[in-house]
């Protein structure tokens, strides 16, 4: 049939393209990540345990997922964490789980559908990981502390560390020494600037 007077005609869309696509009629594609661009890693941080690099040395770092229920998701999301005493330990399975943190109430839930604030909660790690995890725990002194809740593509993420306490004398020389490396990071961009 003929177009009629007045009407435009388009051809049809490639095979695989679409609004999705870079199209800029798509308003949420465009918004949030331009016409055409990969989409970020979507990482939105939580929670941050800023002793960590203070209190302990760190000897390796570790990423898990968690299992949570929907309104300790929301609690999280919301900001609504503290971590008090929060480490992870290994149970007689092998199994890891966290621990003393502590997730708030989510305000908009009833009571009866809310979670308990202080729950352990179980951690998932790779099989080989905590086999490797279970014989770095049985040296003497060695620990697993959270330094970070974020979400990655909407999974609940926990970064955890495997550490050896400091003394107060070993806290006083790591604070010299990076105050040392900070005052020749100075000198050299100084430096740099003059000429």
């Amino acid at each position: 049939m003929p177009a009629k007077a007045g009407a435009t005609t388009t051809a049809p869309a490639p095979p695989g393209s679409g609004p999705w696509l870079g199209d800029p009629g798509c308003m949420l594609l465009t918004m949030a990540h331009g016409p055409g661009k990969k989409a970020p890693d979507d990482i939105l941080m939580v929670m941050r345990n800023r002793r960590v690099s203070h209190d302990f040395e760190i000897l390796e770092r570790f990423e898990a997922g968690m299992v949570l229920t929907g309104t300790e998701v929301k609690s999280l999301r919301d900001h609504g964490g503290q971590w008090a005493d929060a480490h992870a330990r290994l149970d007689e399975r092998g199994e890891l789980w966290l621990h003393g943190l502590n997730i708030a109430p989510y305000r908009q839930a009833a009571g009866i559908f809310n979670h308990e604030p202080l729950a352990t909660r179980k951690l998932l790690l790779h099989q080989r990981q905590l086999v490797r995890l279970a014989g770095s725990l049985r040296t003497k002194g060695l620990a697993l502390v959270p330094a970070s809740i974020y979400f990655r593509k909407g999974w609940a993420k926990i970064e955890l560390c495997l550490v050896r306490g400091r003394r107060k004398g070993d806290k006083r020389e790591a604070l010299r020494n990076r105050e040392r490396e900070r005052d020749a990071q100075r000198d050299i961009a100084r430096r740099a600037r003059r000429g």
